[in-house]
């Protein structure tokens, strides 16, 4: 008999690699051979290749006969214990696990500017860097600003608005992320989130259904039913209530008023508009400037052109993070009598850029011809840079001559 026998009791020899001996640690009682037996085959059966649990699977497992030696009525008391501290440590480990998970997501999945998590579309340079859409047209409009190609901050290759595309499959999965509520501070789905914070969620800011006749109350949504219960304004006398809607109403009128000027203006018998597209240009000066123009056009049996400026011709508009344009509109045929018009600009049919309405007025002549550069009412420095970031600015004007 071999030593080997005789060292194992005359059992079988050692099997190939990754397997175990069929005799090893099987029995009740068999002590800490037993148990050395177990955690030698659990070692060979990790190391043995594809088909096994994965460390999720086993760690899931251990939790799962933790929980169970705890709840084993036979089990000695200090071993219940034991296990139940040892399942609530693992479960802390899995949680903890799972965090760190989606943290190496976010690293992995922000946007290479910002760093932050895009909210919308998220686009890509040609080596696959990420950029949020909001960080991706301030790029390029920045570039515009600066006569210079805009490049990926990563690795520097070109971007442009046809040299990049969207990533959906990010998109997606930034959709499926845990995101905080900023009411209760729960976790959702970031495609949830906003569902949740505008409807479902208790916490929420709301507002006083008596709010059109002047209860400034704003608090969260359990709130809102014994506020309403206890509010004083459905019993304030009528007199209080005309004080509170004359001075609701002073907030509207600059708005209507708005709105009449333009129903006048339609009324008119000349009334003309066009689509204007700016081009942009450099200035001859030492440090240049960018500028736009637009090509001639004929409004109303006259000619005319518009210029507009970034941030009235500042000298790095590029260093500013407040982005406006002005803009003015000139006469270039001449006139026998004074002409007066009203005008105003307004987003051409394929653009998504918001600008609000303002009427400008001016007496044209052929001393005084052009007018003086105004705002361009857009909304804000975001929209800015969208007209910024695009090869041309394509806009509506509409020209109403006044009769006398």
């Amino acid at each position: 008999m071999s030593g080997a026998e005789e060292a194992g009791g005359g059992g079988p020899a050692a099997g190939p690699a990754g397997s175990v001996p069929s005799g090893v640690g099987v029995g009740v009682g068999a002590g800490p051979g037993a148990a050395a037996g177990q955690a030698a085959a659990a070692a060979l059966g990790e190391a043995a290749g594809p088909g096994l649990p994965d460390e999720a699977g086993l760690a899931g497992a251990r939790q799962l006969q933790l929980q169970e030696a705890a709840g084993d009525p036979d089990a000695p008391p200090k071993k219940r214990l034991r296990a139940a501290e040892a399942a609530e440590a693992a479960a802390a480990a899995a949680a903890a696990g799972s965090g760190k998970l989606e943290e190496r997501l976010y690293s992995v999945l922000c946007c290479t500017v910002c760093l932050d998590l895009p909210k919308a579309s998220v686009y890509q340079c040609t080596n696959g860097h990420l950029m949020c859409a909001g960080c991706f047209i301030h790029l390029l409009a920045d570039a515009r600003l600066k006569e210079e190609q805009a490049t990926c901050p990563n690795c520097r290759c070109e971007i442009s608005k046809s040299l990049c595309c969207r990533n959906l499959a990010v998109e997606k999965a930034v959709s499926e992320l845990p995101s905080e509520c900023g009411f209760c501070l729960r976790q959702f789905p970031r495609s949830l989130l906003e569902r949740h914070q505008k409807e479902e969620c208790q916490d929420r800011v709301t507002q006083c259904k008596y709010k059109r006749i002047g209860c400034p109350w704003h608090g969260p949504f359990h709130e809102l039913t014994v506020h309403e219960a206890a509010c004083a304004h459905p019993t304030k006398t009528g007199s209080e209530l005309m004080e509170i809607l004359d001075g609701m109403d002073q907030s509207h009128r600059k708005e209507m008023q708005l709105y009449n000027s333009i129903f006048s203006l339609l009324s008119f018998e000349k009334i003309g508009y066009t689509e204007v597209q700016f081009r942009p240009y450099r200035t001859d000066d030492f440090i240049t400037r960018l500028y736009y123009e637009t090509p001639r056009f004929t409004v109303l049996n006259q000619t005319w052109v518009l210029k507009a400026r970034v941030n009235d011709s500042e000298r790095n508009p590029n260093l500013s993070c407040k982005r406006t344009l002005s803009f003015q509109l000139l006469l270039k045929s001449k006139v026998t009598a004074p002409l007066e018009c009203s005008f105003l600009l307004l987003k051409g049919p394929y653009d998504d850029v918001r600008i609000s309405p303002v009427i400008y007025h001016f007496v044209f002549t052929n001393e005084s011809n052009e007018t003086d550069y105004v705002p361009l009412p857009i909304i804000d420095s975001v929209e800015c840079n969208k007209l910024l970031a695009a090869k041309n600015i394509n806009l509506r004007l509409f020209l109403f001559q006044i009769q006398k």
